[in-house]
């Protein structure tokens, strides 16, 4: 049962890099004058524990930093990741135990 402690954090890890690579590949394709990803798109995978990831690439990217939607609630969505992440651990830690 012990296996389930890392599924947790495994996910966190990934959302957010998926949450990082989409502001990358967005703010690409802006440049480019490509077909974009749809706002809402961005800021669910913020919610979906990728939070952290996507305001780190709204940062490292300079991507959306202007957007007061994106400013407010990527931030919001980084707190929300990290707060449901340590709660799900947590659960999980306390049913391993």
């Amino acid at each position: 049962m012990s296996g389930w402690l890392f599924v947790v954090p495994a996910v966190f890890a990934v959302m957010n890099a998926v949450g990082f690579a989409l502001m990358g590949a967005d703010k690409r394709r802006a440049e480019k004058g490509a077909f974009r990803i749809p706002e809402r798109t961005l800021i669910a995978v913020a919610f979906m524990l990728g939070g952290v990831g996507s305001l780190a690439g709204m940062f490292a990217f300079r991507h959306k930093t202007r957007h007061v939607k994106f400013v407010v609630l990527l931030p919001v969505a980084a707190i929300f990741s990290v707060a449901a992440a340590a709660a799900a651990e947590y659960l999980v830690w306390t049913a391993c135990a």
